[in-house]
């Protein structure tokens, strides 16, 4: 067992007993709970049967009293004991992970696979045995959404990616707060996505509930008809009629606007359980103490606003909305407007911070996603942390793998830069060819996001990521896959127009064509990135396109992989070596198949 493994498996082990020892003490509670309940009964009976009415009474005050108490103890305790089973999960997922066991993480980000995307899809950023897969922290739409940005490219400048950098650095060490943080998270309902229905509540202005006069009135209402009823019923001072009648006064108030106000009110209680999420997510944030610039600044915006106190305020508002669902909820409403109490309470909030708490909950969904990131460099600290070049199109990279590969991966040191920014890469088929292109390109994501990434060391400009590597025909819309290569090379070829700065990869290009043609093509295509603001990888078989090497006087580079036989079988080191490939096993492949081939060559 790793050293990484033996810190998740304590952790785990430690909120296992954890957990039996807050159930122990939850089912003790629930037990006195009973007591309380059972003897109370007991003893108002027994006192009052003896006619001691007092101490029947007091008995009851002191019973309710306790046993409320003791309910509250035991919510909270079950409450504590369900965040501890999240934390126990936590740790066995992360020593999944670390044993490599991660490809059975139910959360892909399948809704985000997008075959249109520059190189999402490529990549395997998103879906089975996905970047995404491997490292999602995130529980809330919009952590989800955060991550995905920052794999997919929206990255901002320099200093955006050396920000992220800093708060994943920080991040990493504050193992307790991550995983407490990643917990109160989880507790949000549906992602949080019942939240966004708030969007056009907030946007609609209702002058009625802010009305001072109105509010006056509907306050004093309740007051004066309990007033009356308290009058006329207790110490008859006047006739019942009055009090009949200011109830059916306020039972006719509550008939205007009832569809609007049920439609405004059932949204707000709906997210109750959400919001006492998120107050408890921004809590944490608000209380921690962090060193680093960006992440003193997002929690900035939390602790000015006073985000914790107005989430709570809201969560006081939709719980008391939430009383609509009690069954004597129609008395409520109508000898105390409470529909009109809510409604005023919310319209006061909203008038506060609609127009903030969607600031807040991207602040939450941010830190879920430097979360996610900060995994990586707990994980692997002997991974390196990417230094962002100015110098345009660069790409160094000594020892780097696949992140995704772990014990299988194969490290190779790779540099495109000018004036040798383009790479041909060689080799018989299963080589490592399309690996190698998924390598540089999945570890320049990560850079980019403000991850380690799984070389030793990794030095980059910023540059637009194009690939056309996996390419299948589309029946729906007609298009074949030699076809679909046009258009994504189309695509590449727009942006070096608009003078992008690209790194590109491009596995095996028109291979839905002749060979004369694919020759042609590539080696047109190729030519016209070389003259452009371009950096990137070509893996082919053409072994003819090799001699664009000396043709371009070395401002493209030739590397390939090989294979060796041994016992009969067909083996791969996967070392990236330079120069052209000289070996061929297709035709050793087919006779493993069962093909009758004839003679192989390599007999």
């Amino acid at each position: 067992m790793s050293c990484l493994q033996k810190i998740y498996f304590r952790r785990r082990i430690h909120y296992s007993k954890l957990v039996k020892r807050q159930k122990s003490s939850a089912f003790r509670m629930s037990r006195l709970r009973f007591a309380i309940f059972t003897l109370g009964i007991i003893f108002i009976v027994f006192f009052y049967t003896k006619k001691y009415y007092y101490m029947s009474l007091s008995v009851f005050l002191v019973s309710v009293i306790l046993f409320i108490i003791a309910v509250k103890n035991h919510e909270k305790l079950k409450s504590n004991m369900i965040f501890t089973e999240k934390l126990q999960e936590i740790n066995q997922d992360s020593l999944d992970r670390a044993k490599g066991e991660w490809k059975k993480f139910k959360d892909r980000g399948e809704e985000f696979k997008d075959k249109n995307h520059n190189y999402s899809f490529d990549l395997d950023l998103f879906g089975e045995n996905s970047l995404f897969q491997w490292i999602n922290c995130c529980s809330t739409y919009a952590g989800r959404e955060s991550l995905k940005n920052v794999l997919i490219g929206r990255t901002g400048n320099k200093q955006d990616i050396l920000n992220r950098q800093a708060a994943v650095q920080e991040l990493k060490n504050k193992i307790n707060w991550r995983q407490h943080f990643q917990v109160a998270a989880s507790f949000v309902e549906n992602n949080g996505k019942s939240i966004l229905k708030l969007r056009d509540i907030l946007k609609i202005e209702n002058s009625f509930y802010k009305n001072g006069y109105i509010i006056f009135l509907f306050k004093i209402l309740p007051v004066i008809t309990i007033s009356l009823l308290i009058m006329s019923f207790t110490f008859h001072l006047f006739g019942n009629y009055i009090s009949y009648a200011a109830v059916l006064i306020q039972l006719v108030l509550l008939l205007p606007g009832t569809k609007n106000r049920f439609n405004v009110l059932n949204r707000v209680s709906e997210i109750k359980n959400s919001l006492m999420a998120y107050e408890k997510s921004i809590s944490m944030i608000c209380s921690e103490k962090f060193s680093g610039t960006y992440l003193s600044s997002l929690k900035e915006v939390l602790s000015k606003a006073d985000a914790g106190r107005e989430i709570y305020e809201l969560n006081r508002i939709s719980k008391n909305i939430s009383q609509r669902k009690n069954i004597l909820f129609v008395f409520l409403n109508i000898f105390l407007l409470w529909d009109y109490q809510c409604m005023f309470d919310f319209e006061k909030w909203k008038f506060k911070n609609g127009n903030s708490i969607y600031d807040w909950i991207k602040v939450v969904g941010e830190f879920e996603m430097l979360n996610s990131l900060s995994l990586i460099a707990f994980d692997h600290p002997d991974w390196a942390i990417p230094e962002i070049l100015d110098t345009p199109l660069v790409f160094k990279a000594d020892s780097m793998a696949h992140p995704l590969l772990g014990k299988k991966a194969v490290y190779n040191d790779l540099t495109l830069k000018k004036p040798s920014a383009i790479v041909l890469i060689t080799g018989s088929n299963m080589s490592g060819k399309s690996t190698l292109l998924r390598t540089a390109g999945i570890n320049l994501v990560l850079s980019y996001s403000g991850a380690p990434v799984c070389a030793k060391k990794f030095s980059c400009s910023i540059m637009n990521i194009y690939t056309c590597m996996r390419i299948s025909d589309n029946l729906e819309k007609n298009i074949s896959s030699f076809y679909g290569e046009i258009l994504r090379i189309k695509e590449i070829v727009k942006a070096c127009k608009r003078k992008e700065q690209v790194f590109f990869l491009l596995d095996e290009i028109f291979k839905g064509t002749n060979s004369m043609d694919r020759h042609l093509g590539a080696k047109i295509l190729i030519k016209n990135l070389e003259n452009s603001r371009t950096c990137g990888m070509v893996s082919t078989h053409d072994l003819e396109l090799a001699e664009m090497e000396s043709e371009s006087g070395g401002r493209i580079k030739n590397y390939h992989f090989k294979e060796y036989y041994e016992n009969g079988k067909i083996r791969f080191d996967y070392k990236l070596r330079t120069g052209v490939s000289n070996t061929r096993n297709a035709l050793y492949l087919m006779k493993m198949a069962g093909i009758d081939v004839g003679k192989s060559p390599q007999q």
